[in-house]
């Protein structure tokens, strides 16, 4: 077997734009085209163009299609109506998260789950594994779809010059079919960014005359094309949880701040789901004698933390670093960390990161670091 990287269909193009190329998840991916600071900048306040073709897409089909995915998963996905999406998480019978999904309805039986690309196979497996008995089938679609996406303010503007689809009535969390650009796609209003915007799953043949259009038509607005690091102090500010970071099998959704995906009262299969049991006794547990909470710091000087680093108070580790990136928008180093109960407040005297031995000063605040301006 290969250990080549797999490559996306819009690979040559990002060469061709002179991008610098990472190994992420097993694919070869633009980490950069120029300046981070730059493409992050631009998503807060004009548009970035991204692509997401590494993202794992899995249909589920059949008449108990809903039925499997409220017994897979932890939310509720039977009551999700056509045209929208939610956010939820497939866990192992021990709580332990195995990833974080987004799951679109696309008909009366048919579902997408949208899984990360380092955990496609793992979500893959237990899906088609937790099928058995029901009658829906589990279609692995990863080399059906090339994902781009169009984050920023300016991102609506650009999308409806390319489309006739209604995208005001299009909500956060719902997708429908479209064309754009004469492109068939499916127009979902979600991303990873904390700002407006779109992502259009398209056919790999398609993805890059549809990247292509989006570059003119937003060129006037200031889009540019954006790599996965600056996908990262995005999402960082946004206060979104990246899977092996502030997500892992060693963590129920309940430690990491997430309870509220876990939908203890849907009645699909009896209440039955994979998980249910360790998950009630973490959500009591959360309740009682709540373990590591998950917050954000911020520096004040100018020393970037970096995951795995320890969060110390008093000369005693409280925590730890689970993510850490300059933050272009705030000007200073930020970090995500789980950290004692007692030292979670917001303001929490005395906190700091460990450093490389030093103990660098840090204030514990509640996330998100940046919430957009409706």
């Amino acid at each position: 077997m290969s250990n080549a990287p797999r490559l996306t269909a819009l690979d040559a193009l990002h060469r061709s734009l002179g991008a610098t190329m990472t190994d992420f998840a097993g694919w070869d991916m633009p980490l950069r085209y120029g300046s981070e600071r730059d493409e992050h900048n631009a998503v807060r306040t004009k548009a970035g163009l991204f692509d997401l073709s590494h993202m794992g897409e899995i249909t589920v089909t059949g008449p108990q299609a809903a039925d499997l995915l409220d017994y897979a998963l932890v939310g509720n996905i039977g009551g999700v109506a056509v045209g929208r999406a939610r956010y939820t998480m497939i866990c192992q019978e021990d709580g332990g998260i195995l990833d974080d999904l987004i799951v679109y309805r696309l008909g009366d039986t048919e579902y997408m789950v949208v899984a990360n690309a380092g955990n496609a196979q793992i979500v893959l497996d237990a899906l088609t594994g937790r099928s058995e008995g029901f009658g829906a089938e589990v279609r692995d679609d990863r080399d059906a779809y090339a994902l781009i996406a169009v984050q920023g303010p300016e991102s609506p503007g650009i999308l409806k010059s390319l489309t006739d689809a209604d995208l005001d009535g299009l909500k956060y969390y719902a997708g429908l079919p479209g064309t754009v650009a004469g492109v068939p796609a499916l127009i979902a209003r979600t991303g990873y960014t904390g700002e407006d915007g779109f992502e259009l799953f398209v056919e790999p043949q398609h993805a890059e005359k549809l990247w292509q259009a989006l570059t003119d038509a937003g060129a006037p607005a200031g889009l540019i094309p954006c790599g996965l690091s600056c996908r990262d102090t995005l999402r960082l500010e946004a206060g979104m949880p990246l899977y092996g970071h502030e997500l892992t099998t060693a963590l129920t959704p309940f430690d990491a701040g997430l309870g509220r995906v876990v939908k203890f009262e849907k009645t699909a299969n009896g209440g039955r789901f994979v998980g249910r049991e360790a998950l009630e006794a973490a959500a009591e547990r959360a309740g009682t004698n709540p373990p590591r909470k998950l917050v954000g710091l911020i520096a004040e000087g100018r020393r970037v933390p970096r995951a795995g680093y320890q969060v110390v108070a008093g000369g005693q580790v409280i925590g730890e670093v689970t993510s850490g990136a300059p933050s272009p928008t705030l000007g200073k180093p930020i970090a995500i960390a789980y950290v004692d109960a007692a030292h979670a407040a917001p303001g929490a005297e005395g906190v700091g990161v460990d450093i490389r031995g030093a103990h660098e000063p840090y204030e514990v605040v509640a996330l998100p670091f940046y919430k957009r301006q409706k």
